[in-house]
């Protein structure tokens, strides 16, 4: 498959299906069995080891629990040191949490794990944006929310690829969807 800037892709399969993994290798995490990914032009694993304009949510987000949501991104932030305070506290704010909240993460419910994990996916603009089963314990109004956020990622010729187990979801917000069954891409 070749995915383009300024697209929505989707990739939809049954758990176990591989779309997590397909989603790991090319954020060069791990390795395929078979096949390359390639990221203009150059071979994750071979002539760079992960793309270097990426953000992502897949699976389970790694927080400091007894750090709030403002203080998480200031710490990812902070090995970059690219974003600024201001920007984060925007972006919090665009995925609907609160930036003045004190709450420690390890209060928070999954809904709000969630959006702190698509605002650290997005943290420092990057041009590819993989977001797997973004719209996870999101509410209606949550869920909304997210897919502007997300088609706006579009409007900004960003590279989106999601995955969702809401295939009506997953149709709405993308350009194209793959298909994978048993690890292999069936269109």
């Amino acid at each position: 498959m070749e995915l383009t800037s300024g697209h929505i892709y989707g990739i939809a399969g049954i758990n176990g299906s591989g779309k997590t993994v397909l989603m790991k290798c090319i954020c060069g995490l791990i390795m395929p069995t078979m096949g390359s990914v390639h990221v203009d032009g150059k071979q994750i694993g071979k002539d760079i080891d992960f793309p270097d304009s990426i953000g992502a949510l897949i699976e389970t987000p790694g927080f400091i629990e007894y750090y709030n949501a403002l203080d998480n991104m200031l710490s990812l932030a902070s090995i970059k040191k690219i974003t600024t305070k201001d920007e984060i506290i925007a972006l919090l704010e665009k995925v609907g949490l609160d930036p003045n909240e004190k709450k420690k993460v390890k209060k928070y419910s999954l809904g709000m794990r969630q959006k702190l994990g698509i605002a650290m996916a997005l943290l420092d603009n990057p041009d590819i944006i993989i977001l797997d089963e973004p719209f996870n314990a999101l509410d209606k109004k949550s869920v909304l929310n997210v897919r502007n956020i997300i088609l706006a990622l579009k409007a900004d010729n960003k590279l989106v690829i999601l995955s969702s187990h809401d295939g009506a979801l997953l149709e709405e917000v993308t350009d194209k969807v793959y298909e994978i069954e048993e690890g292999k891409i069936v269109e």
